[in-house]
């Protein structure tokens, strides 16, 4: 067997060609070509709703104009949320669903891609004694979520206080001076919250669904919407029962009664060794706020990511946010209220914003930091049922909860739903992971198809390198996401199938190889 064209999961392979015949088979509009459901957006949510509903014996589309995880589901802080700060702010059914949904994807769904994540909170003369017995009582009522959502001790070991030599050896960067110590805790942290997306969308495919991506919905009704290819320009129509509304912070613009009220979350990105070695990431306390911590988190693969904002934003929606130079300096002068090195401008070489799809539910005058994360899913007359809110952590819910809702408004006949225990695309246990004989990187990002994607490298020796000095990733993992996870472009590689391009200049260094994995990929038109 060729371990290089036979993913773990038959049926779960996206490419060029699949999309094509997929896409032409939809177009036809007879009666065998309607679905029962389709999906607008393929984000985290999206994706899980393409998901529950193909493995309940639901007929399938999904759909996104651009990519698999092309908005708000890629620039998160990569973080699987126990939901500490909810209970903190008395929202006792977020943080309960939060910490479920954080057991079920590092126990059960997605191990290859969670794992736990040190973090500690630095006790420097800015933190208050009260303020320090405060988050100390935080991290102890986080750990009695964990217990609530029966996740193992193993899999997130418990909080506990460190000494100040304790607290520098995992995080040397930190400002000695005054250092009482620091607490230490732990959550769930995604390999790459982009890559989590192309696991459940995969997973999807492997069930029944059409992914679609470059499919733009250009209207949509209760019985299906009129798209346009993006590759080409044509527009057809793709019939269905039902319709859910997954395109995230775009929503509104698809269905006219729905108000959402956009956040921004801002990260930098910067080089590893300009913060020395970390071991485990940093939560550093904003200045005047309770419960609001600037994050420091160390990806291995050379870089850091330092955030997050938490920012109202107005008007028109981009495709792509860009980082206000405020945003910029206000995560650089809390970075600095506790580190003993200067991390200056010119130290950032990349930055990235998402925005967050929250309902408009509060005043206009409350803070967007303020609003709940609590999801919603809404029908509107026309019958699309949107669904807004929310967040990573509980894509899963979220996506159950619109299936639900079309199954019950659409008459629909569908089994359980049965995501709460369906392992993704790459899942495996601990052992079965730790006894593949491949780089421990690429079982990460890769889990059980792994040996498949170290193959393609062993077969090809000049797609063992990697594309860019400094950065881990190989061609073989460019040339695996053109044959196997549907990238049709460079951005998909570079953005979305890999992390390259959160910094310009590595992007530019890997834009021949990337152009070199999509020549292999067959002309489809």
């Amino acid at each position: 067997m060729n371990p290089t064209s036979s993913p773990a999961l038959p049926g779960s392979s996206l490419d060029a060609r699949r999309r094509l015949r997929e896409l032409d088979r939809l177009a036809q509009g007879d009666a065998e070509s309607v679905v029962d459901v389709l999906v607008v957006g393929l984000g985290a949510t999206g994706a899980g709703a393409a998901l529950d509903a193909a493995t309940r014996g639901l007929t399938v589309a999904a759909i996104d104009a651009h990519d698999l995880a092309f908005g708000t589901s890629r620039w998160s802080s990569k973080l699987i949320h126990g939901g500490l700060r909810y209970l903190a702010s008395g929202q006792l059914d977020v943080a309960h669903e939060s910490a479920v949904e954080r057991g079920i994807l590092m126990e059960r769904t997605a191990p290859h891609l969670v794992r736990a994540q040190p973090f500690v909170l630095p006790l420097t003369p800015l933190v208050s004694r009260g303020q320090a017995a405060l988050a100390r009582a935080g991290f102890l009522a986080g750990d009695l979520l964990r217990v609530g959502a029966r996740t193992a001790r193993s899999t997130l070991p418990q909080p506990r206080t460190l000494s100040a030599v304790e607290t520098r050896h995992l995080a040397p960067a930190l400002r000695p001076t005054g250092l009482r110590g620091g607490l230490l805790s732990w959550d769930g942290r995604l390999s790459d919250d982009a890559r989590l997306v192309t696991a459940i969308a995969r997973t999807a495919a492997a069930s029944g669904a059409r992914v679609l991506i470059r499919t733009r919905a250009l209207e949509l009704h209760r019985d299906g919407a009129l798209v346009r290819d993006e590759t080409t320009g044509q527009e057809l129509r793709i019939r269905a029962r039902t319709v859910i509304n997954a395109a995230g912070v775009w929503a509104g613009g698809l269905v006219d009664d729905v108000r959402l009220r956009p956040s921004r979350g801002t990260h930098l990105v910067l080089r590893s060794e300009d913060l020395g070695r970390l071991s485990a990431g940093l939560h550093i306390p904003i200045p005047g706020e309770t419960n609001r911590f600037v994050l420091v988190l160390p990806q291995g693969d050379g870089r850091v990511y330092v955030g997050l904002t938490d920012e109202p934003v107005d008007g028109d929606i981009p495709d792509v946010p860009e980082v206000p130079e405020t945003d910029i300096g206000f995560l650089l002068d809390v970075l600095g209220s506790a580190l003993d090195v200067t991390v200056h401008r010119a130290d950032v070489v990349g930055a990235f914003a998402g925005l967050r799809p929250l309902l408009d539910t509060r005043d206009a005058a409350g803070r967007t930091a303020d609003i709940s994360r609590k999801h919603a899913v809404l029908t509107s007359p026309s019958g699309v049922v949107t669904v807004v809110g929310g967040k990573l952590t509980t894509y899963r819910r979220m996506a159950q909860d619109a299936v639900d809702a079309v199954v019950t408004a659409g008459g629909l006949t569908a089994g359980p739903c049965r995501t709460a225990s369906l392992p993704l695309v790459g899942a495996a246990g601990p052992k079965a992971l730790a006894g593949l004989d491949v780089p421990a990187r690429l079982v990460y990002r890769y889990g059980s198809e792994a040996p498949a994607v170290h193959a393609l490298g062993l077969e090809d020796p000049a797609l063992a390198r990697p594309v860019v000095p400094g950065h881990p990733v190989t061609g073989a993992e460019l040339v695996w996401a053109v044959r196997h996870e549907g990238a049709l472009d460079t951005s998909d590689l570079l953005d979305r199938r890999t992390r390259i391009g959160l910094v310009p200049e590595d992007r530019a260094a890997a834009e021949e190889a990337a152009l070199n994995a999509l020549a292999e990929s067959p002309r489809v038109r």
